[in-house]
C-alpha cells in the first residue's frame, strides 16, 4: 500500500494571513492483501490520536484485483521475452488501470504497457524504442493466443 498526496491548499494567498482551514486530497493505491475499510479505520484512528478536527470524504474508484495464471498471462509472458530476451515478471506494481472494471467479470485482466518512470508526472514522457517494442509484444500476445 502506498499513500499519496495529490494536493494541498490553506489560507488566502496573502502572506501576513494565518490560514483557518487545510484541505488535503490523498489518495491510497493498494493491493488485494488489504481492503478499502481497513485502510480508513486505520487512516481514522490515526487521526483521532493526534487529536485533529478533521472532516473526511472518501471514494472508492475500484476494488484491487489478481488475474491467476492462465492463458492470457501465458501468452503475455511468451511475447515479452521472444521480443525483448528477457523473461516477463509478473507484478501489481504498475498502478492503477482500467482493469479494476474489467477484472470483476470474470476474465483475465493483463496490464501491460512501457516504461512508466515518469508516468503522471511533469514532461511525462516514454522512449521511441519502447514504443516500438511494446508494439511488436503486442502483437506477439494476440499471434499467441490465435495459435
Amino acid at each position: 500500500t502506498s499513500f499519496q498526496i495529490s494536493n494541498i491548499q490553506a489560507g488566502t494567498g496573502a502572506t501576513n494571513v494565518i490560514p483557518g482551514t487545510l484541505e488535503v486530497i490523498f489518495n491510497f493505491r493498494f493491493s488485494t492483501e488489504t481492503t478499502d475499510q481497513d485502510l480508513r479505520q486505520r487512516t481514522e484512528a490515526i487521526l483521532a490520536r493526534h487529536g485533529l478536527d478533521v472532516e473526511l470524504e472518501w471514494n472508492l474508484s475500484g476494488q484491487p484485483f489478481l488475474t491467476a495464471e492462465g492463458e492470457l498471462v501465458s501468452a503475455t509472458v511468451a511475447a515479452i521475452e521472444a521480443v525483448t530476451g528477457y523473461p516477463g515478471k509478473l507484478s501489481t506494481a504498475g498502478g492503477t488501470s482500467d482493469g479494476r472494471f474489467i477484472a470483476p467479470t470474470g476474465s483475465q485482466v493483463v496490464e501491460l504497457g512501457p516504461v512508466n518512470a515518469t508516468i503522471h508526472k511533469v514532461d511525462e514522457c516514454a522512449r521511441a524504442s519502447d514504443i516500438e517494442a511494446l508494439s511488436k509484444i503486442y502483437r506477439g500476445i494476440l499471434e499467441n493466443l490465435v495459435r
